[in-house]
């Protein structure tokens, strides 16, 4: 599938009565200025933005109880391409809930498409965008008051408008047909979208093993690839990328999983836990082959990152090597959007405030067709694992000071030993539509042996939260192909290391370095996100410090 020539760039005549109505949301209009630094470490030529950065940290040793810290700084140089890439998005799923409501967000945008609801006219917009609805404090004006504005203006980024839509899903319904079925916007917005999702055509054909999502889905599968040879399935995806590529003049594409979860793969010795060995797998249509990790080998052996929206393992370790060997980029797992969220900002809390949580017992009623896969049990504790471990880090960060009972409220397991595996307990009940709503009960223990319980209810539109959580994964992954780095001493630049783990923030079981921790603290991840931007023009992290505000 191609975005066809004719579809608007954004700047065209409105075609609707309402089309252009209001004037451009903030936060999707385009400014082609962004921030300029005047200092010795930041140099600005025509291709390049070159930076000296001071990464600081400590070394900590641990003797008789005793800590000793030694601060320590190693230089580096980020160099980012001012060019942005012509690019392309390749969703697999495009036909669901999320990629049909992102299609027609674009296109909304595109257009200036506003729409009547009974509480108004309504324009569209990108807010509950990172990148485009929220904004990075880049210093003092001359009266001390502070500056901020859109991470998109920290460095060149892809307007979100300018996406070259494209992707396969094993349903053949139009795009148009695809937003009616999902009943996410508007009734008012899809009858003007309609005609330009159209447009967009049918999904490519993709693949369906009936093994790893569940059987509910079989009704859906009427769009294939045909045959069972999982090497000619490669083949054909890799060429799918490569045409759509070539076709649209694009420079990058990024491939993204926002399909159904599969059931989480077995890790085989001699199958998946090499690269060779994994390509071969793929050569011989093993079974435990599944069609995510199909379909990153795909973009991986393609050069194109590769992004993983929901929570099975589809980066099987001969996955990692792949792209390790290959130098693509891949990130995942599984998109982080309403509870999952919620729980670890107020978990966060609750430790910063040295409160101590004992257990989160979450009930979730499913939203959109997500939801229906999800009832079959496989493909349920693929979400459960992504779903559990999202407070570890914080939690575990004060063991020092706490211990773990091993049993929580109502006989809730929540881990052995010194402190807590999990203290996340998860309860699925049936889908209810994109409307999902979710009740956490956050058990913790007080001041003197205190017990509190928090009780949270929330109600969310599931594909609303989750649809701008792929662009900004989108736009950071074509980003982050155009920045390099060097060591002092060495003469080239080199590329990031293949895992993108910087996109953490909009994901639950964030995919990082082997052998490294995860990291799940909301906060720690948007601090090393907005630190790292900053660095790449030459300028220090967070400064909360406000130093001058505190002496004399």
């Amino acid at each position: 599938m191609m975005a066809p020539t004719n579809v608007s760039s954004g700047y065209n005549t409105p075609e609707s009565q309402l089309e252009g109505l209001l004037p451009v949301h903030p936060t999707a209009a385009r400014r082609p200025n962004y921030i300029t630094v005047q200092s010795e470490n930041t140099l600005y030529d025509d291709e390049h933005i070159t930076s000296k950065f001071f990464n600081r940290g400590s070394t900590v040793t641990v003797a008789d109880g005793q800590f000793t810290v030694v601060p320590k700084a190693e230089e580096y140089q980020f160099r980012t391409k001012r060019a942005i890439s012509k690019t392309g998005l390749m969703m697999i799923g495009i036909g669901g809930n999320n990629g049909s409501t992102l299609c027609a967000t674009i296109l909304a945008n595109r257009h200036n498409i506003t729409w009547h609801t009974k509480g108004g006219v309504e324009q569209p917009n990108y807010i509950g965008s990172l990148l485009r609805a929220s904004t990075i404090s880049i210093g003092t004006d001359t009266n001390g008051k502070e500056v901020h504005v859109p991470i998109s203006d920290v460095l060149p980024m892809v307007h979100p408008n300018d996406l070259v839509l494209g992707g396969w899903d094993i349903s053949s319904a139009s795009l148009d047909k695809a937003m009616e079925r999902a009943q996410v916007l508007d009734y008012d917005l899809q009858r003007q979208v309609a005609p330009h999702m159209a447009l967009l055509g049918k999904p490519l054909p993709s693949i369906y093993y009936p093994d790893f999502i569940a059987a509910n889905q079989e009704e859906r599968a009427d769009n294939l690839i045909p045959g069972a040879d999982k090497q000619a399935h490669l083949d054909h995806i890799r060429a799918d990328i490569r045409k759509f590529k070539e076709d649209n003049g694009l420079d990058r594409v990024i491939v993204f999983w926002t399909a159904n979860t599969e059931r989480y793969s077995d890790i085989i010795p001699g199958v998946n836990d090499t690269a060779d060995n994994l390509l071969n797998a793929i050569k011989n249509s093993h079974s435990e082959v599944s069609p995510s990790t199909l379909f990153a080998v795909a973009a991986i052996l393609e050069n194109q990152p590769f992004v993983n929206g929901a929570p099975q393992n589809t980066f099987v370790p001969g996955a990692i090597e792949l792209a390790e060997r290959q130098k693509s980029f891949i990130g995942g797992d599984d998109l982080k959007s309403g509870q999952t969220k919620l729980k670890s900002v107020l978990a966060e809390f609750l430790v910063n405030a040295g409160i101590k949580p004992l257990s989160i017992a979450s009930y979730n009623h499913l939203g959109n067709n997500d939801g229906h896969n999800l009832s079959a049990e496989r493909q349920f504790k693929s979400k459960e694992i992504s779903k559990s471990s999202v407070v570890d880090d914080m939690v575990n960060a004060n063991r020092l000071l706490f211990k773990a009972p091993e049993v929580g409220p109502k006989g809730v397991p929540i881990g052995k030993g010194e402190h807590p595996d999990h203290i996340v307990v998860i309860k699925y009940v049936p889908a209810v539509g994109d409307s999902k709503r979710a009740i956490d009960e956050y058990y913790s223990e007080i001041f003197c042996g205190g017990r509190s319980t928090i009780n949270i209810f929330n109600e969310c539109e599931d594909s609303l939260l989750a649809t701008p959580l792929i662009l900004d994964l989108t736009i950071l992954a074509e980003l982050l192909t155009r920045v390099e780095y060097r060591k002092p001493g060495q003469q080239d630049f080199a590329p990031l290391y293949s895992v993108l783990s910087l996109l953490s923030y909009m994901l639950k079981a964030p995919l990082v370095k082997p052998g490294t921790d995860v990291v799940n603290s909301l906060n720690r991840q948007r601090n090393a996100l907005e630190s790292f931007l900053k660095a790449c023009v030459g300028l220090e992290g967070n400064s909360d410090l406000l130093l001058e505000t505190r002496i004399w």
